[in-house]
Order: structure tokens, then sequence, then C-alpha cells
């Protein structure tokens, strides 16, 4: 069984990030770092479980982008996959979900994959649409926000158990090969082993062009990102306890909380 794991490179949030010029996207800086998408964390460790279960089973990581994109390949490689594939992009910013969905689809096609895990979402867009539009283009069966999965290799089919609203989870049955698109708390992913470090960047990973000639319809555009927007403020009262009291109550009639 060849399972393919789509991981994401995104900007670590910890740190104070900075919209560009044009307000497109982030702007990256020498200083700025990176980490692999958490919700694709979720996605390697269910691949490498079902590896270790299905002993045939390979898992390969691949990724979308620039040369820094390396970086979380490797990473996915350190945790316990086979193989890396970076399908090199050098688009600056934004990469629209339709532009990473044809490239990885194109190449999963020669490959002949019988499962493509992604995480449900990325953590820089949150857009939840590179899995399902890779199945669409692949014509095959997709299954999102998945809590649980069992796989019946014999009879190529998986039963999986999605995440719905309120609370609730639905149970589906869809034939290989498919798409899963992972919710977190599936699983604990693991943290990668010194001697697996050591392999992973001695290993060889396969470099894909990600120019293809005709490129997709700009379906949606992103027009700008922006700061969160501030909803409430702290004042701090000064003064006496007497004066903070009349201040306070000054306040409580402005936003007649008071009449």
């Amino acid at each position: 069984m060849k399972i393919l794991v789509c991981i994401k490179q995104v900007f670590c949030s910890e740190n104070e990030l900075k919209i560009r010029p044009d307000g497109k996207w982030i702007q990256e800086t020498d200083s700025t770092d990176f980490r692999m998408n958490r919700f694709d964390e979720y996605a390697l460790e269910e691949a490498l479980l079902i590896k270790e279960t299905h002993t045939d089973a390979t898992v390969d990581v691949i990724s979308v982008g620039p040369e820094r994109v390396k970086e979380v390949i490797k990473r996915g490689l350190s945790k316990g996959a086979d193989n890396g594939i970076h399908i090199c992009y050098h688009q600056s910013g934004y990469c629209p979900p339709q532009a990473v969905s044809r490239m990885i689809a194109d190449y999963a096609e020669s490959q002949s994959y019988n499962l493509i895990l992604t995480g449900v979402m990325a953590e820089d867009d949150m857009q939840c649409l590179v899995g399902p539009m890779t199945a669409g283009l692949l014509s095959i069966p997709c299954a999102v926000s998945v809590i649980k999965e069992k796989i019946d290799i014999k009879n190529k089919i998986i039963t999986v158990h999605c995440e719905m609203e309120n609370g609730k989870v639905e149970e589906v049955l869809i034939s290989m090969p498919a798409v899963l698109t992972i919710q977190t708390g599936i699983n604990r992913p693991r943290y990668p082993s010194l001697s697996n470090i050591l392999r992973a960047n001695s290993k060889e990973l396969t470099v894909v062009d990600g120019f293809f000639p005709e490129e997709p319809p700009d379906h949606h555009e992103l027009l700008s990102i922006g700061y969160p927007v501030t909803s409430s403020r702290i004042s701090m009262l000064e003064g006496s306890a007497e004066e903070k009291a009349l201040q306070l109550l000054s306040i409580f009639h402005k936003k007649s909380l008071l009449k």
C-alpha cells in the first residue's frame, strides 16, 4: 500500500508577523521562522500508524513551495516517512489552493497512491480546500475531518468516522484509492529520534518542477489580509477609591448600564 501525506510549511505564529506593504501576505525576512502545519502532523502520524499495522505500506511526504519547504519534508522523514517529494514552486507569497491541489494531483496520479492524507486545514489560511480539491481532480472519494479510520485492504474499503457539527460523528464507508483529511486529536504525533534525524538529513529528496503549462483559472482571489480588529480595550482608573468610584459610575452612565 502506498500512502502520500501532504504537508505544508507555515509561519511560526508565536513570532511577531508583519504584513507585506501590498497587504497580500506575510512579510518574509531572514529571521522569519517556519514549521510544519500542526494539522498535517496528525495526518503524518496517522500514516505512520497505518504503516506499523500494514507492514507492506510505504509513506511518502510531499510539500509545495520554495527551497525552504525542504525543512518540513526532512522533518517528515525524521518522523518515519520513507520518501520526500518537493514540488518546487518559487512564486512568492500566497499560493492559491487550486494551484497547490493541481500540482499534488498531477504528481499523485503518476504514482498510483492507494491513500492520500492531509491535515483538515492549514493554520495560515484555514481554508480546508487542498484535500477535497485534490480528490476532485483525481476523481476519487474524499472524507473530511476524520477522527477514526479502519482500512480493509482485501476489499479496498475504509471505514471512517468524521467529526460533524454539535459533536456528532458520521460513519462512512469509502473505496480506495481515497483522500482523508485528518482532524486533530485522532492520535498523538511522535517526536523524531536522533537516528531518524540523521537519516533524514542525509536522504535525497525527489524534486519536481512546480510549473505546469496551463495555470488553473483564478476561481478565487486573495484580496488582502489584516491584523485582528480590537473589539475591546482596558481602561485603568486612577486616583483614590472615591475618585475611581465616580469615574466608574460615569462610565456606566455613558454606556447606559445605569439610569
